[in-house]
Parts: structure tokens; sequence; C-alpha cells
């Protein structure tokens, strides 16, 4: 293992000093290993979810092997929805799925209040401690809660999106509520001894700067403020192409954005540090740390630290490591994080091998029907991905059946070529009868539908 210290500072100090903007001797590296941590010990996802002790063995494992300067506890977005009345679908090897939104057909804003014996919470809060007095003095904890908007998402589901046209004030009561759930949470995580809050919003890449400003700036403004004020420190962590919203997230004031393989770190970054705040990302989760080599996320890495400047920079996996992320792969990006001169010239003269597993597609101009395919990371994992599928799922129910649907999920190999062929730029997107209709955009019904309508 590489040791953790960095010109006399520990990891969790090196981090720390770079959320608050200051100089730093290295660049500080946080891997996002939740359900992953799992893989590390031989536990599923479920487990390591659902058991104290299998959780803590889990995150105690991370931390020897990775060496993180940061470590979330738990990478769930679920917690508050199953909380609140969402039944959630669990897999082995991801987190689980919301299954269900209690206000789908109804305009409703709930009067639960979530507290700390509620649900999982106790089980997460005595590992947060537990981990913390383990671990805390070397290595800066993260308390990660599901955002405003994508909580609302949870609960009333795809309706959501339209809610912003039909019923404005309906969706600024809604965000109100969620934005407390969101507060809640923060102070059971600051109380557990978590140095840094992490916002997590998948569904603000889904959304223009407009409509971010108007329902979505005074939430997340509201968030930030709380755990400024209860003197931690905060992370905006949004999922898909949010390049659009990258200045607007700015402006809620966070300690940092963290962001994933849509985003350029280039741009995003000049935008960053014009409001003086931290960028973490954007190791690609699926072409390099899981389908990848060692030598691939190596040279991820490498490329990262010589395109940006090394101040209010982390250096992180772009979401949730999948389950099935080989060590070394991680190794390796940690490996070119710690000794990047020495990573740099064993990289001279490595290329990327070429993806050349051949795909068919279909026969688009001859089809019998309308084809919806769905391009995603994961459906199952990707909280974004999740809601376009089930937009375009909801269509075909809503056209009886009359459409053909499929989702391809870049997991696979032969989907990355599909993707590839297609010249897909962006994920989650989909496609009808093989044109691109929406990228990065979760549709409303009616807009779906009047698209499949114009390609019979």
């Amino acid at each position: 293992m590489i040791s953790q210290s960095h010109a006399g500072i520990t990891g969790k100090e090196l981090l720390i000093n770079t959320l608050k903007h200051q100089v730093s001797p290295a660049v500080p590296w946080v891997p996002f290993a939740g359900v992953h941590a799992g893989k590390l010990v031989n536990y599923s996802a479920y487990e390591v979810l659902t058991e104290k002790n299998k959780l803590l063995e889990a995150l105690n494992r991370v931390n020897e092997i990775y060496d993180p300067d940061g470590q979330p506890i738990i990478f769930d977005l679920q917690v508050e929805a199953e909380i609140l009345g969402c039944k959630l679908v669990w897999a082995q090897n991801a987190p689980p799925s919301v299954a269900s939104h209690p206000l789908a057909d109804k305009m409703e804003i709930p009067q639960t209040k979530i507290e700390a014996n509620h649900g999982r919470l106790p089980l997460i809060l005595e590992a947060m401690r537990e981990f913390k007095k383990h671990t805390g003095h070397k290595t800066a904890l993260y308390g990660l809660i599901t955002g405003p908007f994508t909580l609302a998402s949870h609960l009333r589901g795809t309706e959501i999106f339209m809610d912003s046209v039909d019923h404005s004030e309906y969706l600024d009561g809604l965000l109100a509520y969620t934005a407390e759930m969101a507060i809640r949470m923060a102070g059971y995580y600051i109380e557990a001894g978590m140095d840094v809050i992490a916002v997590v919003d998948p569904l603000v890449s889904q959304v223009s700067p407009r409509h971010f400003k108007r329902f979505l700036s005074k939430p997340f403004s509201e968030v930030f403020s709380f755990i400024r004020s209860a003197n931690s420190l905060s992370s905006f962590f949004v999922c898909g192409d949010a390049t659009k919203n990258i200045d607007v997230m700015c402006q809620t004031s966070p300690d940092s954005i963290s962001i994933d393989e849509n985003i350029d770190m280039v741009s995003a970054k000049s935008i960053s540090d014009k409001y003086n705040i931290a960028i973490g990302g954007n190791i690609p989760l699926t072409t390099r740390m899981l389908l990848g080599s060692q030598m691939d996320n190596m040279q991820y890495v490498i490329e990262l630290l010589d395109k940006v400047s090394h101040n209010n920079l982390i250096i992180s996996p772009g979401c949730d490591m999948p389950y099935d992320t080989p060590i070394e792969n991680t190794i390796g990006v940690l490996q070119a994080i710690r000794d990047p001169d020495n990573t740099r010239a064993l990289l001279a003269n490595y290329h990327t091998p070429e993806n050349n597993i051949d795909v068919d597609l279909p026969d688009y101009q001859h089809l019998s029907r309308p084809l919806i395919e769905v391009f995603t990371i994961d459906s199952s994992t990707c909280a974004a991905c999740g809601y376009m599928v089930k937009a375009a799922q909801r269509a075909v129910k809503e056209l009886n059946g009359t459409v053909d649907m499929v989702e391809y999920k870049i997991t696979q190999p032969d989907n990355v070529a599909r993707i590839k062929k297609l010249g897909i730029k962006n994920l989650p997107a989909i496609f009808i009868n093989g044109q691109l209709k929406f990228s990065s955009i979760i549709p409303g019904l009616t807009e779906l539908i009047s698209e499949i309508e114009k390609s019979r």
C-alpha cells in the first residue's frame, strides 16, 4: 500500500485543505466505492447496505487497499425514499432502485419527517460513528444524501417533469419539503462525524439552467447554507451531462462539485475556478474502471492531471464504482495520483487498444413497428438512466404494446461498440427508429408519444 502521507500531512488534511481552497502539495483521491466495497470482502450489495458489521468490514478493506484521502460510508440514493414510502427493488450487485412513487397519482406534500431511528438510518449512523473512531483521524469521511430534486422524483415519479409546466406552485412546495429532508439528513450525518456532506442529485443533469434557477436554486442554496452553518464541508454531486448547469450549480455555493464522464473537466473547471469552488471527478465508470485495463486507468488519470491546474482539484470516479470493478484498475488510479512522474514514464509508449467488436444495427428503414432504443450507463444504478427507461416503458404501455423497446447498458462491451457506432456522445439517450430524439433530457409522456407517432 502506498503511504497516505503527503509532505507531512494526512490524506484527510490534504482533502480538507483542498475543499477550503488552500494550496496543497498533492491532488487528493476519493474512490466512490459504494457497493464495490462489498466486492472486496465477498459480500453482496444488499448485505453491505443492510448489515452494519459487513458494511464496516467492507469500508475497512477499501481503506486498506485504496488508501483514500476521502471515503464515503455508503452510496445509496434510496435511503430517504424508502423511509418516505417508496418501495425498493433490491439487487445483489447494485444499489436498490425505486419501484413505486407514493405521489404519482396525487399532488400532496408529505407530512412525515425523517428521524434518526427511521428505516436503515440507525445502522448507517452507527457505522459512521464506529468508522470515524477507527479511521477518521487519517481519512476524511463523506456522508452522501439524496438531493432535493432526485428525492422529489422518487416520490412523484416522472410526473415531476410536467409539474414544472402544469403545477409550478406544487413543485415549489414539494421541493421545499425535500430540501428540509436533505437538511435533516445532513444534520444526522454531521452529528455522526462526517467531514463532507455530498448532496447527490443525478436528475439535475436533466433540466435546463432556466428550470434550475426557477425551481432548484433556492432549495440547494438552503441545503448548502445549512451545511456551512454546521461547520462542515459540502459537495454538489451530479451525474449525467450537466455541462449546461455547472455555472448555476456553483451559484448555490457548495464547497465543491463532483462530475462524471459526460462532462469535460477542462470546461467545467474553468467555471468552478471562477467561483473558487473545488471540482472532483471524472474517471469513466464503465469504459475505463469496469471494462478497461490497469494501464487505461492510469493513462486517463495522467491525461487529466496534465490538462487542468491542480488547485481546487480532486480525482475520483465519476459516480458510484461498479460492483465488479477490477481491483487492479483502482490501484492503477491510485498509483497514477500518488506517483504521476513515474507513471507518466511507464505510459510513454502505451496506447489504449481499440474496441474492435462489430455489432449489427437494426434495419431501421424496414421495421414493422416503431423501435425505442434507450442507451444508459445502467438503469439499475443510475437514477437519470432509470427514469429515462421508465419514461420509455410508460410510453410502450400507453400505446398498448404496439412499440418495441430495448435498453442498451454500457456495462457490456458490445453495447459500448454499439454506442460508438451510432456516435452517441452523452447518456442516457433515447433513439426512435435509429434517430436520436432525447439526450440527457427525460421526456414527458405526451412529448415521447408524439415523437413515436411521427416515426410510424
